[in-house]
C-alpha cells in the first residue's frame, strides 16, 4: 500500500459516506413528516422513535442506496481528480492505470462485503425491531390470504380451505387428501377447523374421513377431533415483510418449505434469494464503470461524467427490473434473471476499462 492508495481509499469512502448520509437525512425528514401524526396519536416516545425505529431504519436504506452512491462517489471524486490533472500526474509518474485501479477495487470489495453482510445478516435482525415498531405505532403488517387456499403440507398430502379468519384462527370447509403414487387413499372433510393455541393443535368439527383401499372404502364421522396437521396459522396469513426478516439461511429453508407446499410465489422468493448475492456484486461493476468513465478530462467537467454515469446506472436498474419481472411472471430462470444484468454490464465495464486513457 502506497500513499496514493490511502489517498484514493480515503477519498472514495469519504465521498460515499458523506453522500449516503445526506440522502438518509432527507429520507428521515420525509418519513417524519409522513408519520408524525401517527407517532403522536399512538404516543410513541422519543427514545423508541430514535432507537427502535430510525436506528433500525438506517441500515436498510444504506444497503438500498449503496450501489448507486458507490457509483456517484466514484464518478464525483475521480472526475475531480481528472479535472485537477491528478490522474495525469499519477500516470505520468510511472504508475499504470491498472495499478491505480487497485485502491478502487479494495474499497469496492469492502463495500461489497458490507452490503452482503447488511442484506443477509444485519438487516433481517434490525427489521424485526422496525416491524414491531410499525405494527405498534404505524400500520398493520399482515396480509391475509383468506380465500380458496390450496397448499401441499407434506409429500402426497394436500389441504384446501375455502376461507380463513385470522381474527379467531378459524377456517371453514376444510379438506385434506393424501395420495400414494398418485392414488387417493385418505380424504378428510370438515365444516371448520380451529387452531388451539394452548394445545398447539387443530380442532376439527363435524368431520368425515374416507379411507380408500382399492375398491373398498371405509367412512368415519364425528363431531369434534383434535389432530396434529403439518401447518400453522402462519400458512394462512403472511406477514407483508417476512422475507425482510429472514437471513440467508432462513430464506433458503423457507423456500424449501414453500416448494413442498406448492406455493405459486416460489420464483419471487428465489429472485429475492439470488438478489442478495448479485446486488452486492454490482458494486464492483459500477466502480469499474465509474473509474473508466470519469478518469478522462472532458470539457463539460464533472457534470458530464455524472450524466453519463447516471444514464448507465438507470439503464442497469431498468434492465434488472425487466429481467426480474420475466423471472417472476414468466419462464426465465431466477438465477439467470438476477445475474444477466451483472454479466452484461461487466462486459460493458471491461470494454470501458479497455478504452480508458492509460
Amino acid at each position: 500500500m502506497k500513499k496514493i492508495d490511502y489517498y484514493i481509499i480515503k477519498k472514495f469512502l469519504g465521498t460515499f459516506f458523506l453522500s449516503i448520509s445526506l440522502i438518509i437525512i432527507i429520507v428521515i425528514i420525509f418519513d417524519i413528516s409522513e408519520n408524525i401524526e401517527d407517532l403522536i396519536n399512538f404516543k410513541a416516545t422519543l427514545y423508541r422513535i430514535i432507537f427502535d425505529y430510525y436506528l433500525n431504519f438506517i441500515p436498510y436504506f444504506v444497503n438500498l442506496f449503496s450501489p448507486l452512491f458507490t457509483f456517484i462517489a466514484v464518478i464525483y471524486f475521480t472526475s475531480k481528480m481528472a479535472s485537477q490533472t491528478e490522474i495525469i500526474a499519477i500516470l505520468g509518474s510511472g504508475i499504470s492505470f491498472r495499478r491505480m485501479l487497485r485502491p478502487f477495487m479494495i474499497t469496492a470489495l469492502f463495500l461489497t462485503l458490507l452490503s452482503f453482510y447488511l442484506s443477509n445478516f444485519l438487516i433481517p435482525h434490525t427489521n424485526k425491531n422496525l416491524v414491531d415498531f410499525r405494527t405498534e405505532f404505524l400500520k398493520n403488517r399482515f396480509q391475509n390470504n383468506n380465500r380458496n387456499i390450496h397448499m401441499q403440507i407434506a409429500p402426497g398430502a394436500f389441504v384446501y380451505v375455502e376461507s380463513f379468519n385470522v381474527e379467531d384462527n378459524r377456517g371453514s370447509r376444510f379438506t385434506m387428501e393424501r395420495y400414494n403414487n398418485g392414488v387417493l387413499y385418505y380424504k378428510m372433510a370438515a365444516n371448520n377447523i380451529i387452531w388451539d393455541s394452548l394445545k398447539e393443535k387443530w380442532t376439527i368439527n363435524n368431520y368425515s374421513i374416507h379411507l380408500i383401499n382399492g375398491l373398498t372404502e371405509k367412512l368415519i364421522t364425528g363431531n369434534k377431533m383434535d389432530t396434529s396437521i403439518n401447518m400453522t396459522t402462519d400458512d394462512f396469513y403472511r406477514k407483508s415483510d417476512d422475507l425482510d426478516l429472514m437471513n440467508f439461511s432462513q430464506l433458503h429453508r423457507f423456500i424449501k418449505s414453500e416448494k413442498l407446499k406448492g406455493s405459486d410465489k416460489i420464483k419471487y422468493y428465489e429472485v429475492e434469494q439470488h438478489k442478495r448475492i448479485a446486488s452486492p456484486f454490482s458494486t464492483f461493476i459500477l466502480t469499474i464503470i465509474g473509474v473508466s468513465v470519469s478518469s478522462r478530462k472532458l470539457r463539460g467537467g464533472i457534470g458530464v461524467h455524472i450524466a453519463y454515469g447516471l444514464a448507465l446506472t438507470f439503464i442497469y436498474i431498468l434492465f434488472s427490473r425487466i429481467t426480474e419481472t420475466f423471472a417472476t411472471y414468466g419462464n426465465l430462470s431466477p438465477v439467470v434473471a438476477v445475474w444477466i444484468p451483472n454479466v452484461l454490464f461487466m462486459g460493458i465495464a471491461l470494454y470501458l476499462l479497455k478504452i480508458a486513457p492509460k
